[in-house]
């Protein structure tokens, strides 16, 4: 498989806007093996010598939080054909585990993460680009609800780091990489219009594309 058999959409927006419901509905409803999903949340460098005091510290939405290098050298590995071993990270430690996601080619990937389009090599590794276009108050309720049920965390710690980080790197960093958009999604993930006109998209592209035995 060469580079132009294989798809890559990138789907960013602010944290919580609803690019995973998004990415996961799309390729459930798609049913194809040939599709596979990919967070930029698993390429957050590992700080495994850092005391864990100090590694909750760190500002995770800033571009620099990403390995982004890494994240394009398996990019640019998967649309060659080739296999990758993807990092799992541990949000509620804010380590990476020591196993990984062993990906193979797929003729499509759906590429989800807050700071995808700031870097030009990466938005350049693109085909198609969506950016989730949430009100910031809906994001914040989602996340305080996700970070408490699923990461571990309180309710005093996730509104100190919105305020601290997250909200000021949206509009640093997030909210300007939106006009490198080719699509902007209102609504969150689960806007019906939204999904049915990507997944029309994507089986057209599927169609087009050469499949390999």
């Amino acid at each position: 498989m060469n580079k132009k058999n294989t798809i890559i959409i990138g789907i960013s927006g602010a944290s919580a806007s609803g690019k995973s419901l998004l990415a996961n509905t799309i390729v459930n409803e798609l049913g194809s093996d040939q599709v596979v999903v990919i967070s930029e949340d698993s390429y957050y460098k590992g700080h495994t010598g850092l005391p864990f005091e100090e590694r909750a510290k760190i500002n995770y939405d800033h571009p620099e939080a990403l390995d982004h290098a890494l994240l394009c050298e398996h990019l640019l590995k998967l649309q060659c054909g080739e296999s990758v071993d993807i990092p799992i990270y541990n949000h509620a430690l804010h380590v990476r585990e020591k196993e990984t996601r062993h990906i193979g080619r797929h003729t499509i990937i759906v590429l989800e993460g807050i700071l995808l389009f700031v870097e030009a090599k990466l938005r350049e590794l693109m085909d198609i680009r969506i950016f989730m276009d949430t009100a910031l108050d809906v994001c914040l309720i989602r996340r305080l609800k996700r970070d408490i049920k699923e990461r571990g965390r309180t309710l005093d710690s996730v509104i100190k780091q919105y305020e601290a980080t997250v909200r000021p790197m949206f509009h640093q960093f997030i909210d300007p990489s939106k006009r490198y958009a080719d699509i902007i999604v209102p609504r969150g993930g689960g806007n019906r219009i939204a999904i049915d006109m990507i997944k029309a998209k994507m089986r057209e592209l599927l169609l087009k594309s050469p499949h390999e035995n």
